[in-house]
């Protein structure tokens, strides 16, 4: 890793020097490895390196040869991450992990939105309202084609799925959008199935017009409101390339079974294959009518802001009722236009490209113009109450679900009412007989408004614990403004082995009262092995010279990659003089490519940015990390403008550390710690 400081250079000389500098130090990692490589196989053997003192140190997984890897992690400056294993991966692999990504974010496909109350009249020439047509619990409407292959593929399916949809409490309806299908070719391809559910031939597509659909396969889950809970496809067994015995994704039936639980699908959109439809106008997608609270506004505010602004929410007050929003309108107006609110600072995607992210939490064009209009109206009108949403249940108990084991602090700290405490280093010893591997952890404070930040390593037995220079060597799990829980994806896992302690780094800022805090660290294990190993390599700079006053000072830190580096997420870590963070990847040849942008990086809301689809980043390139601090007193957070501020622990100091949260195959031999 190199790290360049550059307030006193210009872009261009910025530029030039991290190149030498990026060079220089790989070419002396490469010249003192190749020195004792002699016959340039890439390992090294103990008749190469006759040191047995030297030759142990270096051999760190004792199989009598010292690889590169095993070179650079050793010889990293001191606080720096080793370099990581190569995990031996393949972009195939990678490929092939999440092989149908989302075609958009939720929100801009509908998702929390009430489906207007449209008549349609069926085959049989009945004319119905979607009102009627669902059950006590909702309403599946499958589009579906009699020419289309897939669609006739997942025709039993559908028939079979009508079953289990009445025993939910769910009603079926089948819409063709095809206006060149016949009714008798329709009623010919219905003839070999049981069906009971209404099918409408919709040929003006005033269905699924009103819905957006895509393809001839998408299926709309609507709960007894109407509110579009999902859409995509009734699982993953047929794609054009795909005919599975079973489907190993069973999309639909997740989502309806989180339906009756009152919870919102851990998927709401997935992607639908078969026939692609003509996209609806936008027009079309637009409210029936003026913006009203019980129809509109509530629905966005659900799908974007109760999670916190709920009682005992982590926001400061309620926006889940009428009076609440009309009392909070010109604050939300503010943090609308101000971009605060929701919380997401990566920059957009080019237009037409779909967010490379898994769970872009920035507010749709259309939710956000739909409630500067209704704050806009004089009266913000309340509409009809029966039009209103249904309500989510208060958030109580776990995140993540009962944990299979609660870690607590070994004591309760005391917080005094104000002042500035140290960072708080606790240790605990776990009880573990055996290796676990942790699919979900939840960091869970007991006076949630006197802890800004926790960052939980795993200390295996035979190695040291000590404060890990807050996170400057990696993490294990952490909690951060925006971030207190994390599920990882099917098939990945933290490993935690037998006998190891656990250490906390717990930023702790007293908040007007004094209490007692003891957090806990709750943990899900995996019921059978992952297939992949998830761990966390940062790229820091701890040698920041910050001048007093400089209002828009840059540093950079930079980590050569020896081997191709499966990446899941990212994420920033500043104080408050942090300003701006970018992450780039600069490949052996070729430009400078950006992996992640935060022009206004928020130390508030330390975000992780969990990518949609794993990015394997190739091996000799470098991945550079820029941050830009505003040490000056314009900057209302700035503690001492006048202060040479460097790298250190508390908020008045500063830190840069970008981490890149990468994996390998579980069978990979166990991480040091820090790694």
């Amino acid at each position: 890793m190199v790290r360049s400081r550059t307030h006193a250079l210009s872009r261009s000389g910025r530029q030039v020097a991290l190149a030498l500098l990026l060079a220089s130090a790989a070419a002396a990692a490469e010249d003192a490895f190749t020195r004792f490589d002699r016959d340039g196989d890439g390992r090294v053997t103990k008749a190469e390196l006759p040191q047995p003192a030297a030759f142990t140190r270096y051999d760190l997984d004792r199989d009598g040869v010292i690889t590169r890897a095993e070179y650079e992690r050793v010889s990293a400056p001191r606080g720096r991450a080793r370099a990581p294993v190569d995990p031996g991966i393949t972009a195939a692999e990678v490929a092939a992990i999440f092989p149908d990504p989302p075609p958009a974010r939720p929100g801009e496909l509908g998702i929390g939105r009430q489906v207007p109350d449209l008549p349609f009249t069926d085959l049989a020439g009945q004319a119905h309202r979607l009102s009627g047509a669902g059950g006590p619990h909702g309403l599946v409407i499958a589009v579906t084609s009699a020419t289309c292959p897939l669609s006739k593929r997942y025709l039993p399916s559908l028939a079979a799925l009508e079953a289990d949809l009445r025993a939910d409490g769910i009603g079926l309806i089948l819409v063709n959008p095809l206006a060149s299908e016949t009714p008798a070719e329709i009623r010919t391809q219905l003839a070999g199935h049981a069906f009971t559910a209404p099918y409408v031939h919709d040929a003006d597509r005033r269905l699924t017009t009103a819905l957006g659909a895509r393809t001839t396969t998408e299926l709309f889950l609507l709960d007894r409101t109407r509110t579009l809970i999902y859409r995509g496809a009734l699982d993953d067994q047929y794609d054009l390339a795909r005919n599975l015995p079973e489907p190993r994704h069973p999309h639909l039936r997740r989502a309806v079974a989180a339906l009756r639980r009152g919870e919102p699908p851990a998927s709401p959109v997935t992607s639908a294959p078969g026939c692609e439809l003509e996209p609806a106008p936008a027009a079309a997608a637009a409210a029936a009518g003026p913006v009203t609270y019980h129809r509109d506004v509530a629905r966005i505010l659900q799908q974007h802001c109760t999670s916190c602004h709920q009682a005992g929410g982590v926001a400061p007050f309620a926006l889940d009722s009428l009076a609440a929003v009309r009392d909070r309108a010109r604050v939300i107006r503010r943090v609308l236009e101000e971009g605060s609110m929701p919380p997401w600072f990566a920059a957009p995607p080019p237009e037409g490209t779909p967010s490379p992210w898994a769970h872009d939490r920035s507010l749709p064009a259309r939710d956000r113009a739909d409630l500067l209009a209704w704050i806009a109206t004089p009266d913000r009108p309340a509409g009809d109450p029966a039009d209103a949403p249904l309500p989510r249940p208060t958030r109580t108990g776990w995140e993540i679900g009962p944990p299979d084991l609660v870690v607590p602090l070994s004591r309760a700290y005391r917080i005094p009412a104000g002042g500035v405490l140290p960072y708080q280093f606790d240790v605990v010893t776990l009880a573990l007989t055996e290796d676990q591997w942790v699919t979900a952890y939840e960091l869970r404070p007991s006076a949630r408004d006197v802890v800004h930040h926790v960052l939980v390593n795993v200390h295996p037995p035979g190695t040291s614990v000590r404060d890990h220079q807050e996170g400057a060597t990696g993490y294990w799990a952490l909690y951060v403004p925006g971030s207190g829980s994390h599920r990882y994806p099917a098939g990945f896992a933290r490993r935690l082995p037998a006998g190891s302690r656990i250490s906390f780094q717990i930023h702790y800022t007293p908040n007007g009262r004094a209490v007692s805090e003891r957090l806990e660290l709750g943990l899900v294990f995996a019921r059978t092995p992952p297939r992949y190993e998830v761990r966390t390599l940062p790229i820091p700079d701890q040698d920041l010279r910050i001048p007093p006053g400089a209002a828009h000072h840059v540093e950079t830190a930079s980590r050569r990659l020896a081997h191709d580096l499966p990446v899941l997420s990212l994420m920033a870590h500043l104080h408050v003089r942090g300003k701006a963070f970018r992450f780039e990847l600069l490949p052996p040849e070729g430009p400078a490519e950006v992996l992640l942008d935060l022009p206004a990086y928020d130390f508030n809301w330390q975000l992780r940015y969990d990518l949609r689809q794993p990015r394997l980043l190739p091996r000799g390139s470098t991945v550079r990390v820029t941050a830009v601090f505003d040490n000056s007193a314009g900057n209302p957070a700035n503690p001492d403008p006048t202060k040479l501020v460097r790298w250190g622990p508390q908020t008045s100091d500063e830190m840069l550390i970008g981490y890149l949260e990468y994996f390998v195959p579980a069978t990979a031999r166990p991480a040091p710690t820090g790694d």
